[in-house]
Formats: C-alpha cells, sequence, structure tokens
C-alpha cells in the first residue's frame, strides 16, 4: 500500500517539477530562484533524527552518487539566454524525456530496494538521489547564469 501511495507521491512531485521548469523558462532567472530550490529541499535531512530514517554512510553515498550521475542529464539541458537586460532559461524539448525516464528508473530502483530494506530506509536513500540531483545541477545552474549575467555587465 505504501509502495503505491509513494509511486502516486513521487509521480505528482515529477509534474511539479516539470510545471516549474516550464514556468522558469518564462520569466527571468535569478539567483535566488536558482538557490532556493536545494536550500528548501536541505530541511528534509530532518528526517534523520528520527531512527528508523538511519542508514550508513557508504548508502548515503552510494545514494548521493546515484543523484550526481542522474543529474548529469539535467545540467545538459540546462542553458541559458540573454533577452534584453535578463537572463532567460531557454526550454529543452529532452527535459520532459529525461525527466520521465529518471522518473522511471528511480521508480523501479525503489520497487527493487523496497522489497528488501524497510520502508524508511528506502525513503531515506531516495531523499538523498533526489538531493544529490538537484544539489549539483542547481550548482551548474548558478555558475552558468553568472557567466551569462557577467555578459549583460560587459
Amino acid at each position: 500500500m505504501f509502495f503505491i501511495a509513494s509511486t502516486c507521491f513521487a509521480i505528482i512531485m515529477a509534474v511539479i517539477v516539470f510545471n516549474f521548469r516550464m514556468k522558469e523558462t518564462r520569466e527571468p532567472v535569478t539567483t535566488k530562484k536558482i538557490i532556493i530550490p536545494p536550500l528548501a529541499m536541505s530541511t528534509g535531512f530532518l528526517q534523520f533524527v528520527i531512527p528508523a530514517f538511519h542508514i550508513t554512510w557508504t548508502e548515503a553515498g552510494e545514494a548521493f552518487l546515484v543523484g550526481i550521475m542522474f543529474s548529469i542529464f539535467l545540467i545538459m539541458t540546462s542553458k541559458f539566454e540573454i533577452k534584453g537586460n535578463h537572463v532567460y532559461l531557454v526550454r529543452s524539448k529532452a527535459f520532459i524525456f529525461i525527466i520521465i525516464g529518471l522518473f522511471a528508473i528511480r521508480l523501479a530502483l525503489k520497487w527493487y530496494i523496497g522489497s528488501t530494506i524497510s520502508i524508511f530506509e528506502t525513503s531515506s536513500l531516495f531523499f538523498i538521489v533526489a538531493f544529490g540531483m538537484i544539489l549539483p545541477w542547481r550548482l551548474a545552474m548558478l555558475v552558468l547564469f553568472n557567466k551569462k549575467k557577467n555578459e549583460i555587465a560587459l
């Protein structure tokens, strides 16, 4: 039952991420808009206060590395352009396919891993995977954004 509910929640989150990304392409990008998502998401680390969510450092490191590997695809689709005096994120046709592909891989891994460890440990692992995806992606976006912003200043 939990896996069905968590899968539905994951689908909702994927739709939210996609819609958020599409909205980002219609408005100028700011440093604040780039850094807030990983900062807000970092509050999820509070789950580790509860012993049921504890995992080993090795598992956490592996989950983070998987997230970093997934982030490469997101970084590759993040391009910026200058319009007037503002920097905009360029809409990528590949983004929806990458989001769907990453979602499918994460879902398959969740079902496989979730059958061998507790629901809480599975939650911890996939939170770290998600954080491992968003942090490098947003840091790369920040670097690219600042380069474009500097072009405007010249």
